[in-house]
């Protein structure tokens, strides 16, 4: 029987050691953290009796996922959650625009804007059953849907700023910009416009849904899975040096590229160490989760029924914030995410009090103190919402990172969504997974398709793996 093992127990290493394992490989996932997930964590530690996300909250892609939505992850407890509303994003003097898991609720929310927003987003809601074929893979592979991609790839090119000018309120271009901030780059660059269109989309048709149970209820199922096919997984397991793998027909690495270049030494090419090292992270997170007694007290009767609401005012005032923190200076007003996870999932909040899930954009391992600025953006929106806080604890990138080791300086996207970076991370190369040693192969975040808890970099990771060993 072959062998493997799984650096690292993230959602891409998880599922990269599952599709190994169902193919008959005995494999090992090896973790450096007490606990598995990687940035699909959750815990009642920082805030206690109340059950918090730990990073990733939200799971389109998770619901959406060609693999995980057909490995049975029910069978292990694994239960999809939907807010009444899937985000809002509040404008000063109480306006707001609501996106909806119906694209015609969302375009009749946005008024003399919906039938443009129709146009663009709708048209990708209603062809996301194909594009995510094709989007949550390599940009550089050759498309399963080449007509539906290219149709995409005509608007999806477009810097953020420019698509918004389709629109002619505040509120729908706020809407878009908001969205579009999830790339943690500048709203003035090229593809940015990608983000916002596969986000939207997502929410009118998979909607963003929280899991039961916390985000740590889809590693538990990743695990269980793993288990009925014969794997394991250790925690407390750090590898520093490929040479303590030797044994194993094959290797994934859920780790970053430096971390890959570190651990594979001089087994790994000189070009592709090169390519490695090199390897740009992007602007930083900084995590603030609130006890928060009877709910935020928003200022918008729909921003008091979404799972998710983005704070930063215009998209003006958005391009401008993310237009800073790129530069590595801290806005006054950064960008903020706030999750009501419990709305959906009220299983999280103990007596009245409920968990409040929030972090702000901020430079790259940003050391300052950002609390009182990420406050503010939710105090501007929500008056009174500092007399509503019963606890707080804070994360910043530092802290982060010390958490999960692939978010260096508090980069929660495994590296920065601009230029060349964007279409081929970690590097051009036909086989980005691949990294020029032997049956080794890189499956993290830092690899197609990037962030989020989907599971594709560890299951094209795993496929390629079996195509080695198969030739070998």
């Amino acid at each position: 029987m072959s062998s493997a093992v799984v650096v690292g127990s993230g959602p891409n290493g998880l599922a990269g050691a599952v599709h190994l394992a169902m193919h008959g490989l005995d494999v090992r996932v090896l973790e450096a953290e007490p606990t598995i997930g990687g940035g699909c964590r959750s815990s009642v530690e920082d805030l206690p009796g109340l059950l918090v996300d730990e990073c990733s909250a939200f799971h389109p892609f998770a619901a959406a996922s060609p693999y995980l939505s057909g490995l049975g992850l029910e069978e292990h407890g694994l239960r999809w959650r939907q807010p009444d509303i899937q985000l809002v994003h509040p404008l000063d003097g109480g306006r707001a625009a609501a996106l909806w898991r119906d694209e015609a609720r969302t375009a009749a929310g946005l008024g003399l804007d919906g039938p443009a927003w129709d146009r663009l987003i709708g048209r990708a809601s209603r062809s996301f059953g194909t594009l995510v074929e094709d989007i949550l893979g390599p940009l550089v592979a050759v498309p399963r849907h080449p007509f539906a991609l290219a149709r995409f790839g005509l608007d999806a090119v477009l810097p953020a700023t420019l698509s918004a000018r389709r629109w002619r309120t505040d509120e729908a271009r706020a809407l878009f910009g908001g969205i579009a901030a999830h790339a943690f780059a500048p709203l003035g660059s090229p593809l940015t416009s990608s983000v916002a269109i596969v986000l939207a989309a997502a929410a009118q048709t998979v909607g963003w849904p929280v899991a039961e149970g916390g985000s740590g209820a889809i590693t538990a199922a990743l695990a269980a899975r793993l288990a009925r096919f014969g794997g394991s997984i250790e925690t407390g397991r750090r590898v520093e040096d490929v040479r303590e793998l030797d044994g194993a027909d094959v290797v994934l690495l859920d780790v970053t590229p430096s971390a890959a270049a570190r651990i594979l030494g001089d087994r790994l090419p000189p070009r592709v160490a090169a390519s490695y090292r090199r390897f740009r992270h992007g602007p930083a997170a900084y995590r603030v989760d609130f006890a928060v007694e009877g709910g935020i007290p928003w200022t918008s009767e729909l921003a008091r029924r979404a799972g998710t609401v983005h704070l930063g005012g215009t998209i003006e005032e958005i391009a401008e914030a993310e237009a800073a923190t790129a530069r590595g200076r801290m806005p006054a007003r950064p960008f903020v995410l706030v999750g009501q996870q419990y709305l959906a999932d009220p299983g999280r909040s103990r007596d009245g009090v409920h968990p409040v899930w929030a972090y702000a954009h901020v430079p790259h391992a940003f050391a300052g103190d950002a609390t009182e600025a990420l406050v503010g953006q939710i105090e501007r929106f929500a008056p009174g919402f500092r007399r509503t806080v019963r606890a707080t604890a804070v994360r910043g990138p530092a802290a982060l990172e010390a958490h999960n080791a692939n978010y260096v300086g508090g980069d929660i996207g495994a590296g920065a969504n601009t230029g060349l970076q964007l279409l081929a991370r970690p590097r051009l190369t036909p086989d980005p997974y691949a990294t020029g040693a032997p049956g080794v192969y890189l499956c993290s975040a830092s690899t197609p398709p990037g962030a989020g808890t989907h599971g594709m970099g560890g299951y094209r990771a795993a496929s390629a793996a079996l195509r080695w060993l198969a030739r070998r």
